[in-house]
């Protein structure tokens, strides 16, 4: 395939959208410190500012002093040029927030899932993202995008088409039915573990590391490999089922079908499971955050058999990410992971030796459902 040249316009937006990001992510910051760190000439960094600045896009947000010379002027994106809804789809619940571009919490609302179907889901969706549009005054026009994070494998096309075996999801045009469902802003559909691991990446406990690794534990596993500072893929979307490697052969069946999986012994919903099936309980959890904080501070010596099971499969499987991506960082989050990183966090790291470093996700407001 022969590439097409990139040409003066291709240049100016790629120059750009790395000054954007370094203020986004790093601001407040002078024009010397933009050229600095981007690697732009002074000149293109005060271009590009000039031309953000006439726009509105960027504003300025102070001043340092300067060895010898005049102040020096911060500039940073201006957080009411627009806003940002991020939208999180778990087994059991969708949480919607809107953000101005400071990524100020202007709103959010928790919305109860009981039927985890596309119909349903597109619908909650919509209404999730008219309420919070509505409760922070905020028009529909002023929304730049919005990012939702969803169980199973994204195929990404023209639209996303959500590929989830575990919640019996296959090939639903989801990004379609939302906005079919009246959503008018731009969307953009991933993994939920890809976009935590995203998150992480910017925001949290990734920040500052190239290669690392961010275990997401909630009713199920998955994993967001970071490498050279982007999240991976691979050929088809699919990368980052690690709840699906098999950690036991011939072990447990796992709700995908297969047997052993580690997402078999270390999500919630199998870790509830296995300690109800040794009391002899059957029916669903109705409340798995709460049933897996009783599991964890119970003394019953069935409890602290299942938990000390699952904490070493979490472990080991922790190891054969370390050994497989030789990440500098692992990063635990999750609503389960949380939990669990909160009270047995040394014995993970323990179970998961020789990892470098094991880090717990700061992010304990925002739980994921996935």
């Amino acid at each position: 395939m022969v590439r097409a040249r990139a040409t003066v316009r291709d240049l100016r937006r790629q120059n750009r959208s790395v000054l954007l990001t370094a203020l986004f992510l790093g601001g407040p910051l002078s024009r010397l410190q933009l050229s600095a760190g981007t690697g732009l000439s002074a000149a293109t960094a005060s271009t590009i500012t000039g031309e953000l600045l006439e726009e509105g896009l960027v504003t300025e947000a102070g001043s340092v002093e300067s060895d010898g010379g005049r102040p020096r002027v911060l500039l940073r994106v201006n957080p009411a040029f627009g806003h940002v809804i991020g939208v999180d789809v778990g087994e059991t619940g969708i949480k919607v927030e809107l953000f101005d571009l400071a990524m100020t919490k202007l709103s959010a609302v928790d919305l109860p899932l009981t039927l985890v179907e596309p119909g349903p889901v597109s619908s909650l969706i919509a209404s999730g993202i008219g309420e919070v549009l509505s409760t922070a005054g905020v028009a529909a026009s002023s929304v730049l995008g919005v990012g939702i994070g969803v169980p199973g494998t994204v195929e990404q096309g023209t639209s996303a088409v959500v590929h989830a075996q575990t919640i019996g999801w296959d090939a639903v045009p989801l990004e379609r039915m939302i906005r079919s469902a009246g959503v008018e802003p731009p969307l953009f559909v991933e993994n939920g573990a890809k976009t935590q691991g995203q998150a992480e990446m910017w925001f949290g406990a990734g920040r500052g590391a190239d290669h690392a690794v961010i275990a997401l534990v909630g009713s199920g596993v998955g994993v967001a490999v970071v490498s050279g500072g982007v999240v991976q893929r691979g050929a088809t979307s699919n990368a980052g089922e690690w709840g699906h490697t098999t950690i036991a052969y011939g072990g447990r069946q796992c709700r995908c079908g297969a047997c052993g999986c580690l997402e078999a012994y270390a999500g919630a919903e199998a870790m509830l499971g296995r300690y109800r099936e040794a009391l002899g309980c059957h029916g669903p959890v109705l409340d798995e955050q709460s049933a897996l904080e009783d599991l964890l501070s119970s003394r019953s010596a069935v409890a602290r058999r299942v938990v000390a099971e699952s904490v070493g499969y979490l472990g080991a499987g922790i190891a054969n990410l370390v050994n497989l991506f030789n990440p500098e960082r692992v990063v635990l989050g999750g609503w389960a992971g949380l939990a669990l990183g909160a009270k047995k966090l040394d014995e993970i790291v323990g179970r998961a030796r020789p990892a470098s470093s094991i880090r717990p996700s700061p992010h304990r407001t925002r739980p994921d459902r996935s």
